[in-house]
């Protein structure tokens, strides 16, 4: 489960099946987690991107997220049409949030799907009763912390031991 007062950051994979993974972060590890993060972005780069990172630094940006100690659960919409697999995935997530009191949740910007997701957003909040749940959505390059489902859907859908390296990470996996 998703920890308690955290902001949650959420990416979407679509590579072998689809997944919304979200990271949990608490508040007062932000500031830290955001600074180590942008730590990572080298000179040229606007943003970490897991997909475009060698594998040396790959594993050098997965011992970095381990320290931050995210707690981070992976909505598997799979089983679903293709036009219902990022709603089933939301409606999951927003219905997990409701039983915290997660306050932020942040999505990566795919203008392709902006609309979709107020609406569902909207939606579920009312749905499950967690109204006061504030949802944004940002580019990777505007939140850093995006970086960190990007870095571990990446690893779970690559499998092998990108999979297992990243299990640690993993509260939850959860079929919608």
């Amino acid at each position: 489960m998703l920890a308690v007062t955290a902001h949650v950051f959420v990416d979407e994979s679509k590579r072998g099946g689809y997944l919304v993974t979200a990271a949990a972060v608490l508040p007062s590890d932000l500031g830290r987690a955001r600074q180590a993060v942008r730590g990572l972005i080298l000179p040229g780069q606007r943003r970490l991107h897991f997909t475009h990172e060698n594998d040396n630094r790959r594993k050098q940006i997965l011992d970095v997220i381990a320290e931050l100690h995210p707690a981070v659960t992976i909505y598997d919409g799979s089983a679903h049409d293709r036009r219902r697999q990022r709603e089933a995935c939301l409606n999951g997530l927003v219905a997990d949030l409701a039983t915290t009191s997660t306050r932020m949740l942040v999505l990566e910007t795919d203008e392709s799907v902006l609309d979709l997701d107020r609406r569902v957003l909207y939606r579920s909040t009312r749905l499950h009763g967690c109204e006061a749940l504030e949802y944004r959505h940002h580019r990777a390059h505007e939140e850093p912390l995006l970086a960190i489902p990007d870095a571990l859907a990446w690893c779970r859908q690559r499998g092998g031991p990108w999979k297992t390296r990243a299990k640690d990470f993993v509260v939850g996996v959860k079929i919608v």
